[in-house]
């Protein structure tokens, strides 16, 4: 009985060649596995290290190389390029999440105090509750609105995601006591 050899596609052995535009007034600087991409005053700086890609820049673009065109290096080069199409965001317009602050059942203070930010009488609570503020996140308090913004997504996002875990309520039914503060706005993206 003759054995079945399995069809390869073109692909796999071409290699893979994504091409990024960069937008106009945004430098990028690329040395190593390194990224810095930067306009105006406002620059981020991340580490891409997949040996398996080789990053350059030239007419404007953004080239992203790798030796195969697995369906891995399809996926990670998609991935390269979500991060890059972000970054150039983030130096342009900056990320920005909101999040409500509800308290049904006790009145709650919610101050930042240095780098500091600070909930106090969180259902009735004596003790503050306390997590400090990362670097390059500037957070305000506007009545019931908090808002976190910054050039880099992830800080913004895990900031708001920490302000958010701050007032998790353990034990207690979800569906009576809803106080706490909650993200209502992902970068613009409303949460239902």
């Amino acid at each position: 009985m003759a054995t079945k050899k399995k069809k390869t596609k073109g692909k796999a052995k071409d290699g893979l060649r994504e091409e990024l535009e960069i937008p106009e007034g945004i430098n990028v600087a690329i040395a190593g596995f390194d990224v810095t991409i930067s306009a105006g005053d406002k620059s981020l700086t991340r580490t891409f290290s997949s040996p398996n890609f080789k990053l350059s820049t030239e007419n404007n673009k953004i080239i992203i190389v790798a030796g195969k065109a697995t369906k891995r290096e399809r996926k990670m080069g998609g991935t390269l390029k979500a991060h890059m199409k972000t970054m150039f965001k983030g130096v342009t317009e900056g990320h920005v999440y909101k999040l409500k602050i509800c308290s049904g059942h006790f009145p709650m203070n919610v101050s930042i105090s240095g780098k500091g930010f600070v909930i106090k009488n969180f259902l009735g609570e004596a003790v503050p509750r306390k997590i400090t503020l990362r670097e390059n996140v500037k957070v305000t308090i506007q009545g019931t609105d908090i808002i976190v913004e910054s050039i880099d997504k992830e800080l913004a996002g895990q900031t708001a995601a920490n302000i958010e875990n701050l007032t998790r309520i353990k034990g207690r039914d979800s569906r009576i006591f809803q106080d706490g503060i909650y993200i209502i706005e992902k970068d613009g993206k409303e949460i239902a």
